[in-house]
């Protein structure tokens, strides 16, 4: 059926006049002629349909020397199954779960309003996803919402936490329950093979070579500014800007960690405290997701212009910022292609297959007044 329904619109294609499209047709129909199916899979391991069935989802009642001769003949055969067809025979539906923190600001609204996108994008593979926010600076908190989740009701979660123990605890009991799990922007050592987000630790060697490279060789310190140093993010990013600024601009000092915990009042204090007592500064780097409030009272501050100032994540506030040439230059991580990503990885687990690599590579992007 599949072969004709193949030709016939290579048919349709031909009378438009297009023969190069007629043969491309012709080839495709002939390739779904060839795939094997479960039947040449049955009948190759020497099994039933049934128990063919039962190997490739998984259900219990099949001896192992069984799905091993099944599983020979899946390789031997080539044999690739239509995960979506499979979803539709058995009404497969997904609903996937965002866990974000609940500070965030502009960034989070980003990551929010592409979920919310998701939902559109994702429709025809029965795709529903939604946003639950956790106290990120309390890992038992975000344990006990972890355990409400079951797999009756959510098949998967994307969690954008600090590391914590009870946290990582937390995931391996969601994932023994049957509901798959992936860390989101906000990495898990346990977890490293399914984490979706950039690599944290060349995004901070970006931002002090763009410092090192701005300052013209300048002597003097330079000031960096986190929301919180307990998230991983922020560790690797303020790890690789170390190295890359102690190893090529030795002119430059980069000043300890000061810590915000997304407080305007502390970040006021703390931030004048630091201009006061430094004035050699030749740059500020702000390494956490959220830019606007450290960046506001910095530029809010006389004599602060003229420093240079690197900031994490395209905002409307961070776009509007680099316009107006009161920021130099934004690394970002494209936050439409973080959550489709997540959707897909989470997907990929729940379907037991392996996401595509190239695909899902978050890239560093430095954006700057020319190129956004």
């Amino acid at each position: 059926m599949q072969y004709f329904e193949a030709l016939s619109k290579a048919a349709i294609v031909a009378e438009q006049g297009s023969d190069k499209f007629m043969k491309f047709a012709l080839i495709n129909a002939k390739d779904i002629m060839q795939r094997p199916t479960t039947k040449d899979l049955a009948k190759a391991a020497g099994v039933s349909r049934a128990t063919v069935d039962r190997v490739l989802n998984n259900r219990e009642g099949v001896k192992k020397h069984t799905v091993d001769r099944v599983n020979k003949a899946i390789e031997e055969l080539g044999f690739v199954r239509n995960i979506q067809a499979a979803n539709l025979a058995r009404s497969q539906r997904y609903r996937f779960v965002f866990a974000l923190p609940r500070s965030g600001d502009l960034f989070l609204e980003e990551i929010i309003r592409h979920i919310n996108e998701a939902n559109e994008t994702f429709a025809a593979d029965l795709i529903w996803c939604d946003a639950e926010h956790i106290n990120e600076n309390d890992p038992h908190s975000i344990s006990a919402f972890l355990a409400t989740l079951d797999a009756s009701e959510t098949t998967g979660v994307a969690i954008m936490a600090p590391e914590s123990p009870q946290v990582r605890d937390a995931i391996y009991r969601l994932q023994q329950r049957g509901v798959a799990a992936l860390p989101f922007i906000a990495d898990q050592s346990s977890m490293e093979e399914h984490w979706v987000g950039t690599n944290h630790t060349a995004a901070g060697a970006t931002a002090a070579t763009l410092i090192g490279r701005f300052s013209a060789r300048a002597h003097g310190a330079v000031l960096v500014i986190s929301e919180s140093m307990r998230s991983r993010d922020s560790l690797e990013r303020r790890i690789g800007f170390d190295a890359e600024l102690n190893r090529y601009f030795p002119n430059l000092t980069a000043l300890p960690s000061l810590e915000t915990y997304g407080d305007e009042a502390r970040a006021e204090q703390v931030i004048q405290n630091a201009l006061k007592n430094n004035p050699d500064l030749v740059g500020v780097y702000i390494l956490s997701s959220e830019a606007r409030i450290p960046l506001t009272i910095l530029n809010g501050i006389g004599g602060t212009s003229s420093l240079i100032k690197i900031v994490h994540e395209r905002t409307p506030f961070t776009e509007t910022a680099l316009r107006e040439g009161k920021l130099d230059a934004v690394i970002a991580q494209d936050p439409g292609h973080l959550v489709r990503s997540a959707v897909r990885k989470l997907k990929a687990i729940t379907d037991k297959r392996v996401a595509k690599g190239s695909q899902e590579r978050i890239r560093v992007e430095v954006l700057m007044r020319t190129n956004i």
